[in-house]
């Protein structure tokens, strides 16, 4: 089947909004694309939609279980762009999440719950969004994966995360129960990251109203889906492992010679497990048990 643009597929099939929770994955190159589309489609997304590029196409075994629309994925501004439309064009309410390739989103219990189960429990506790912290995931050897990039070999750090208040621009008054995080690979190789691009905090799990927008930035235009806990106590939150940062230093060529090896030592071998992320402070459950 050859892929529709967005719009084609939002005039044609937006009923399949209705059935959420439902994954928005962007592909930026064909790294990892089939892994990350398996790896959404276990975690019990009810629709997974596929923005492709030209030159990279839907792999034949996601057919019939992934919708693939033509988007210029890499053009400025185009991420947010897309998930806007998708927005106004979701029934109020429905859950969304959306990532890129060779990323992977976890959250607690994932290994027995699935996703619209965790997104139930967060529903109920009247929270309309979620923080996701961004893991940088990278290959421990470059020698035998010079793309930065080894799901058999996958490392991450287990240290040097930290988070600083958020505060407004305008007001300079402190965002209540918001902040910026860093660490990661964006923070060991900072020289080679521009300082807007360095946060790790992503609000990438939300549920549709009407006027919301994401942000450039991976904020939310609503304050208070920005937040990483309800006033009264502590609520889920959820990683993403991902390659992105690890192969993008090893692509641009200011960083790439610069870059010979990711490991260092607060680094450990990624388990591909929740509670690995958990154990390490990446994530929390909250009140769910």
């Amino acid at each position: 089947m050859i892929p529709q643009g967005l719009a084609h597929f939002l005039n044609r099939d937006r009923a399949l909004l209705a059935r959420g929770p439902v994954a928005l994955l962007f592909a930026e190159d064909e790294v990892e694309l089939p892994s990350t589309l398996r790896h959404h489609l276990a975690a019990g997304f009810r629709q997974v939609l596929a923005f492709l590029p030209e030159g990279i196409d839907l792999p034949d075994e996601f057919a019939a279980t992934v919708r693939a629309i033509r988007h210029d994925t890499r053009a400025e501004g185009a991420v947010p762009a897309a998930v806007n439309a998708v927005i106004d064009a979701a029934p109020p309410g429905t859950w969304l999440y959306y990532g890129y390739n060779a990323e992977y989103l976890f959250y607690p219990f994932a290994e027995t719950r699935s996703v619209g189960e965790m997104l139930t429990f967060h529903t109920e506790e009247r929270r309309g969004a979620m923080l996701c912290t961004v893991v940088d995931l990278y290959a421990g050897d470059l020698g035998r994966a010079p793309s930065g990039v080894s799901v058999e070999e996958a490392m991450f750090d287990t240290a040097g995360y930290y988070p600083l208040p958020r505060w407004d621009e305008e007001t300079e008054v402190e965002q209540e129960r918001q902040v910026d995080l860093f660490g990661g690979l964006k923070w060991r190789f900072e020289e080679h990251v521009p300082w807007t691009r360095r946060r790790i905090d992503r609000i990438a799990l939300f549920r549709t109203e009407p006027g919301l927008r994401l942000l450039p930035d991976h904020r939310l235009s609503v304050e208070e889906m920005n937040t990483f806990a309800c006033p009264w106590h502590h609520n889920l939150t959820a990683a993403i492992a991902s390659f992105r940062t690890a192969k993008a230093l090893r692509r641009n060529p200011a960083s790439r010679h610069a870059v010979t090896g990711f490991v260092w030592p607060r680094s450990a071998r990624f388990e591909w497990r929740a509670q690995q992320l958990m154990d390490a402070g990446l994530m929390e459950p909250g009140q769910w048990f």
